[in-house]
């Protein structure tokens, strides 16, 4: 299986690191074929705009899905872009790791799929959900969070955790036709103790051991 890890945090000795580097170790050591895009090391700018591309369709006035299509349809995509876009369309598994920010990616993380989720090519009005373009495609979300366990129930303070991520496996992921695995959730590593993180780690390298038999949520069709 090809996977694409998309992973930021800012710092390299961070939790979110120790993840990133469970993940790769034991994907790779299953026999999988691995790609980061470590978007801090790679400079990645977030902000879309007109450096998306080489050529304008319309210089006069910018419509992003517009100038998108028209990348698409011309290969004109900046090389930034274009190299995202490359590993995306290659890999079996997307997996996105990361510390959840007022309850949704980190800016970083929002700028990579503004940046790489283009019309036409990752989606459109006819391709969505179960006829998305990423049907043969599955998704994980690999997250942090500064807060307990409790805090995310559905009598919590902050609500069911699969609630809070909801925008991003529907709205991101299920839209576009991804399978969404359940997530793995690390719950305020900052606060456990170092032996609490280390279990925490083996739990994450177990799970990744068993990734190629996961269930994936249950989302419900497109009604058009």
């Amino acid at each position: 299986m090809n996977v694409l890890i998309v992973y930021w945090h800012p710092e390299p000795a961070s939790f979110n690191a120790a993840m990133l580097r469970t993940a790769q170790k034991t994907l790779l050591a299953q026999g999988h074929d691995v790609q980061t895009s470590d978007l801090g090391a790679q400079s990645f700018n977030p902000v879309s705009g007109r450096h998306n591309f080489t050529l304008a369709a319309n210089a006069e006035y910018f419509k992003q899905q517009h100038e998108e299509q028209h990348a698409v349809e011309q290969h004109c995509f900046s090389d930034d872009v274009a190299a995202e876009l490359e590993k995306l369309a290659w890999c079996d598994l997307l997996l996105f790791q990361f510390p959840l920010c007022w309850f949704a990616m980190p800016a970083m993380v929002k700028g990579w799929i503004d940046r790489i989720f283009v019309y036409q090519q990752t989606y459109c009005q006819e391709a969505r959900y179960e006829c998305g373009r990423f049907t043969d495609k599955q998704a994980l979300l690999a997250v942090t969070t500064g807060d307990p366990k409790c805090m995310y129930e559905p009598d919590g303070a902050h609500g069911d955790m699969l609630g809070v991520l909801k925008p991003i496996h529907r709205g991101v992921l299920a839209m576009t036709g991804f399978q969404v695995l359940p997530p793995f959730i690390a719950y305020e590593p900052a606060e456990l103790s170092e032996q609490e993180r280390i279990v925490l780690l083996d739990q994450y390298q177990s799970r990744l051991e068993n990734i190629t038999r996961d269930t994936p949520l249950s989302i419900p069709p497109f009604k058009n």
